[in-house]
């Protein structure tokens, strides 16, 4: 009886916390073009940020092998040894730093990090502060307010080539500040930190001795324009800087979940959040990493060398857009281009507006710049791009693009 006046009982309460928590907007608008594909509309898609290449055939096949050797179990928290030791001398090479294995933690991806970090070092409802870039992966946000700690968003504008100026830096630095988050490549601007802007960031943080940093460097072998730079490699900061890299992003393994952290001091905690999470990374993954980061590097290569190339093409093509404008990013696999006029033109009140109209006017599928935070003041509307995508469809896409502000323009 009791069931039939109440078929569907109320559900308990959620907490404030998870009401709040947020989310990464390109999940979000992939499942309306997957949505929209199901439909059988023709979308071109640069809204996801992961390599169109298969894994490299090499790595599979370590995978396959770690299967039939029986390697199906827990391993340590902080992943096997020869994982370990295959990051810390990657990280160590690529940064000019000696990096031991024991300050490095395998996780199930390089995103956990960013939450074991600011749970690391910030206090729940203390009032400490963490400053990170805006526009920004939108993760930092989420993850700096689901952990009781105040958002201090540093503005990366385009004057700067989407750096920040070293001074707003130093005015946002209070004494609650306890950890500045340092993203670069970037994204979703593609820019990169440049040897002057690390040096007068180190420059700051030297008067700021209790203050971590955490360098998210996923994109560290997607640098294009000279030799890739960490913040780590300043004098006194390596002690206090959670280096952060992956597996993902280099060897096209974003579903394998393999991420890096390495910092002395920190890697016995993040080894504990692990254990009190995940438990470990994927086995069978963690195999397939030794190989990708040991193994032969031609597949790497020549994905980064296909990723350069469509940066140009997508650089020089949105350039022959009416109204939009767009800077060539320093690496990664993102363009972010300034469509303010392209706004105007068609009519849009702001690119949020605009992106929905791509998407259902002209069938192409981008994100819009509020998916990464609050717009920069004074520096107009922007989309992104991810051109991790076939030089057809950047051009196909571009061309939609194109055929859509002419023809708003006209009518």
């Amino acid at each position: 009886m009791n069931a039939a006046r109440h078929p569907h009982p109320p559900v308990p309460p959620l907490s404030r916390r998870a009401e709040a928590l947020g989310t990464e907007n390109a999940f979000v608008v992939l499942a309306e073009v997957n949505a929209l594909l199901r439909q059988g509309k023709d979308i071109v898609s640069f809204c996801i940020g992961q390599p169109d290449f298969p894994t490299p055939p090499n790595v599979q096949e370590a995978a396959i092998a770690a299967i039939r050797a029986g390697k199906h179990g827990y391993t340590p928290s902080a992943g096997i040894d020869e994982l370990r030791a295959a990051a810390a001398r990657d990280i160590g090479a690529r940064r000019g730093l000696a990096i031991a294995p024991d300050d490095v933690v395998v996780g199930a991806g390089a995103k956990p990090f960013i939450a074991y970090t600011i749970a690391s070092v910030t206090d729940h409802g203390a009032g400490d502060e963490v400053i990170y870039p805006v526009p920004g992966f939108p993760i930092y946000e989420s993850q700096i307010l689901a952990n009781g700690a105040v958002p201090v968003p540093i503005f990366l504008r385009e004057s700067r080539d989407f750096a920040f100026d070293p001074a707003e830096l130093e005015a946002a630095i209070t004494p609650k500040t306890r950890l500045v988050i340092l993203n670069t490549p970037h994204n979703p601007t593609g820019g990169i930190l440049r040897k002057g802007d690390l040096d007068a960031i180190a420059e700051i943080l030297a008067r700021h001795p209790r203050i971590w940093v955490f360098a998210d460097e996923i994109y560290s072998r997607l640098a294009y324009d000279g030799a890739f730079d960490s913040i780590a490699t300043r004098p006194g900061l390596l002690e206090r800087t959670v280096i952060c890299d992956g597996a993902s992003k280099t060897w096209a393994m974003t579903g394998w979940r393999i991420g890096f952290a390495a910092n002395r001091t920190l890697a016995p905690v993040f080894t504990r959040w692990i254990t009190n999470t995940d438990s470990c990374a994927s086995q069978i993954s963690q195999w397939a990493a030794v190989e990708a980061v040991n193994g032969p590097q031609d597949a790497a290569e020549a994905m980064r060398a296909s990723f350069l190339e469509r940066r140009d093409t997508i650089v020089g093509l949105l350039g022959k857009v009416p109204g939009v404008s767009c800077k060539t990013p320093g690496g990664a696999f993102y363009a972010w281009p300034n469509v303010t006029e392209a706004c105007r033109m068609t009519g849009c009140d702001d690119s949020e507006t605009f992106r929905k109209r791509l998407l259902h006017e002209a069938g192409v599928a981008v994100l819009a710049d509020i998916h990464f935070g609050r717009r920069v003041p004074g520096d107009g509307q922007h989309i992104r791009f991810s051109y991790a995508a076939s030089t057809e469809a950047i051009a196909e896409g571009v061309r939609r693009v194109d055929a859509f502000v002419r023809g708003q323009a006209r009518a």
